[in-house]
């Protein structure tokens, strides 16, 4: 059964999309420290062992052109490769308006590590994807097919533009810079990346560009711990018995003239994620929201854990009230120190002496 919603707004885009270039921005994931791949393929491999992660977020769910996107993105740090941080896989899927525009990203992303000192280590990683990008032309409804007797029974004479399906591949680049104080209490990291670097053209009309425009992104957190862990040894509590974290953050994005700012904090204490991040953009007018953000960790074995998490926007600007704001929900599943073959030096959090005399660089999982 065909899709009948709004009418005219539809014929109107069927207009625009036979005469202009369409453009726009990337989604955006309000728990971006859960998904650091997708904003900076430095990231890939920054802690030993493999690392499985998974967003799901829909996006104004009170109207009947929500927004929902999800991604999965699998990295594993490789110390026994020369020069190597890591490797990882990269799949993002996103339905734009009622899903009649459809995107599907399927990229690999590598990083080499760069140790500096015993406390500080730079990683610079690229990304390679594949995007195939698609329109279900035959479920929009135009006004010209409907008869105010018997509905929609007649042919649209709006021409369906040359390519209803698109296959383009993209490339990201990025770098960070990963710190701690002399006494391993206090962690840092920061990073700025460019995505869609050749600006690919995803355009359905052969006689018409519309670049993927070109994004830029910084980001900064850190992650504050009040005192001794104890979760990565078999310690019986399960992680129960370790101190506060605090985990402060910042990510900033500029794309096709939208600004966007995340700003904000989580902390984790008995196993409970607990945090929120105001967050704003502007094209011509701002748009302001607060998320709030909840979660557990499960720790399965002494490096091994799972953490759900669950966070919600709360719309704060008149522009976007009545929206429903957006849900979000994100599973990571940790296997801390995993490694290939061979002997993972590189297996601690503090800059300490190994078994082979040699000083460990920075290995710190994130929060």
């Amino acid at each position: 059964m065909k899709k009948v919603k709004n009418i005219p707004a539809l014929f109107f885009l069927g207009l625009l999309l036979s005469t202009i270039p369409v453009r726009g921005q990337d989604p955006n994931y309000s728990q971006w420290l859960n998904a650091p791949l997708y904003y900076n393929p430095a990231y890939t491999g920054l802690a030993s062992g493999l690392r499985a992660r998974f967003s799901a977020r829909d996006q104004w769910p009170s109207l009947p052109v929500d927004f929902r996107t999800c991604y999965f993105s699998l990295d594993m740090g490789g110390r026994n490769f020369p020069g190597s941080g890591g490797f990882g896989l990269l799949i993002n899927r996103d339905n734009e308006g009622i899903g009649f525009i459809r995107n599907l990203s399927i990229g690999l992303s590598f990083s080499v590590r760069i140790p500096i000192a015993s406390n500080l280590i730079c990683q610079v990683g690229v990304k390679g994807s594949v995007v195939q990008k698609w329109i279900e032309w035959n479920d929009f409804v135009f006004s010209d097919q409907l008869s105010a007797k018997y509905g929609n029974i007649f042919t649209s004479l709006l021409s369906p533009p040359d390519n209803q399906q698109r296959f383009f591949p993209d490339f990201g680049v990025g770098g960070l810079l990963q710190f701690m104080n002399p006494a391993g209490n206090i962690t840092g990291t920061a990073g700025f990346s460019a995505d869609h670097l050749f600006q690919p053209d995803e355009s359905f009309i052969s006689t018409i560009k519309a670049p993927l425009p070109r994004k830029y992104i910084g980001h900064l957190d850190f992650v504050f711990t009040m005192g001794r862990e104890t979760s990565s040894n078999l310690d019986p509590g399960r992680g129960f018995d370790d101190p506060l974290k605090i985990n402060p953050g910042i990510l900033y994005q500029n794309q096709n003239g939208m600004n966007s700012l995340q700003i904000g904090f989580n902390m984790l204490k008995f196993n409970v994620y607990l945090g929120g991040y105001f967050k704003a953009s502007n094209v011509n007018t701002t748009s302001t929201s607060l998320m709030v953000i909840a979660g557990y960790r499960y720790i399965i074995s002494g490096n091994i854990n799972l953490k759900f998490m669950y966070s919600y926007d709360i719309p704060l600007s008149q522009n976007i009230q009545g929206t429903g704001g957006a849900h979000e929900i994100s599973l990571i599943l940790d296997f801390h120190g995993l490694k290939i073959n061979g002997r993972n030096r590189f297996s601690t959090c503090s800059p300490e002496e190994g078994p082979d005399g040699k000083r460990t660089y920075l290995e710190c999982s994130p929060f």
